[in-house]
Parts: C-alpha cells; sequence; structure tokens
C-alpha cells in the first residue's frame, strides 16, 4: 500500500533519513519504535509530505506521492494523528470534527452534511462535549477529538505519532481498543509511532525498529525479542 524506497531527508542541514526503505502491506498495524531522536516523527511527516525530501521515492497504491502536498495526500486516503494533536483549540468539538468532511466528499464522492455517527460511536465523549471549545477538553479527550477528526476522512491509512503521550490509562486502552476494532473490521491499514512497548505488543501486527534515521529491524510483532528490545529501545 505504501512504498518508501531509499528516501533521504535533511531538516535544517542536518540529515535525518538514510536511503530509507519500507513497506506498508493492506490491513497491516506497523509500530515505528526506535530511542529519541532516530527520525521516527521526520519519516511520518516525509509520508504525509509535511516535509520534503531530498531524494528517493515515496508511493502508495502505487501512485508517488512526492511532489504532492499534504492536502492532496489526505484526499488519497492518509489521516494523520500528529504528536501533540494539534486540534484547533478555540474551534468546538463539531467544528474540528467538520473540518474533514469537505476532504471526505471530494475522496469518496460522499458529501455528507454531518459528522459520521460512527465517530460518536468509538468516541462517546465527543457527542457530550460537542459544543465545547477543543482547548477547554482534557489532554485524553483532545487525543480522542485528534482521532476522530482524521478518521472523518474515511482514511484508507491512519498515521499515528505517539497517540498515548501525556494520556491517563482509561484513554490509553480506549484507543488501543478503537484501532483493532477498525483494523479487523474495516481493514484499516495503521502506522504507529509508539514509546510504549506493551501498548505497542497489545496493538500491533508488525515492528520496524529504527537507529539513525534507518531502518535496522522488522518483523512480527510476536517476535520482538529482549535482545532486540536492549540493542535498539532500551535507554
Amino acid at each position: 500500500m505504501i512504498s518508501i524506497n531509499k528516501v533521504d531527508q535533511l531538516y535544517g542541514g542536518t540529515q535525518i533519513l538514510w536511503g530509507l526503505n519500507l513497506e506498508i502491506v493492506p490491513g497491516s498495524i506497523t509500530c515505528i519504535m526506535g530511542r529519541n531522536g532516530v527520525g521516527k516523527t521526520t519519516l511520518l511527516k516525509a509520508i504525509m509530505g509535511l516535509l520534503p525530501i531530498k531524494s528517493g521515492e515515496i508511493t502508495m497504491e502505487g501512485e508517488t506521492l512526492n511532489k504532492q502536498s499534504a492536502e492532496k495526500r489526505a484526499y488519497s486516503g492518509i489521516g494523520y494523528v500528529p504528536q501533540g494533536r494539534d486540534i484547533f483549540p478555540m474551534l468546538t468539538v463539531e467544528e474540528n470534527l467538520r473540518i474533514g468532511l469537505p476532504v471526505r466528499g471530494k475522496r469518496t464522492k460522499d458529501s455528507p452534511k454531518d459528522i459520521p455517527e460512527k465517530i460518536f460511536e468509538l468516541f462517546p465523549v465527543l457527542k457530550d462535549m460537542l459544543h465545547r471549545r477543543g482547548g477547554d477538553l482534557s489532554g485524553g479527550q483532545q487525543q480522542q477529538l485528534a482521532i476522530g477528526r482524521a478518521l472523518v476522512l474515511e482514511p484508507k491509512v491512519l498515521i499515528l505519532d505517539e497517540p498515548n503521550e501525556g494520556i491517563q490509562p482509561n484513554i490509553v486502552k480506549q484507543i488501543g481498543d478503537v484501532i483493532l476494532k477498525l483494523n479487523a473490521e474495516e481493514g484499516l491499514t495503521v502506522i504507529l509511532v509508539e514509546q510504549k512497548l506493551g501498548f505497542a505488543r497489545r496493538v500491533g501486527k508488525e515492528f520496524r525498529l529504527m537507529e539513525k534515521g534507518r531502518i535496522v529491524a522488522a518483523d512480527k510483532m510476536e517476535n520482538l525479542n529482549d535482545s532486540l528490545i536492549k540493542q535498539y529501545l532500551a535507554v
């Protein structure tokens, strides 16, 4: 579904990604893991078009994304939940969610006037707080809003950058349940950067370990052993 071939990326004159190769197959839940500073967030931003790449190729379903804007990539079916959530704090929950409706209309030829009810089934708190400003929500509620906003697009691929950072345990469990449900019932492909090993093992089907801007290990999640954890994840 998404193929990344020999991608180099520079940020502020410093090279972050070095000839990176990555294959994301349809229906997978792939956890990108590694210590701080190895390029995980840069990789996600490069996929989403928020950072330009110096060389290499990023494709989705055979279509080259290199020169497409982030907006155009959303039209292609990529939903993105950035680290820190980036909701609009002065807009209401409803207004934040409605932002994705025009993109969905262009993608699916379906222009719903209302937010899909599925979003409220997955995150009931959003319906209860529909008219509250995003900035007034707790961190966990804001994360649910950020994920809900991405799902309004009806994406083929959902990219999440550390969705559990600073979130209370009950919301962490709910986010995991939502990811597993959407993957199992709708075949949603998920790319997840995650530092919490327990969550990654519960949710992920596959892992990709990064070090110094490269993928250095790749396998099924059940094969993430203590040796790999010590070598690439332990602080």
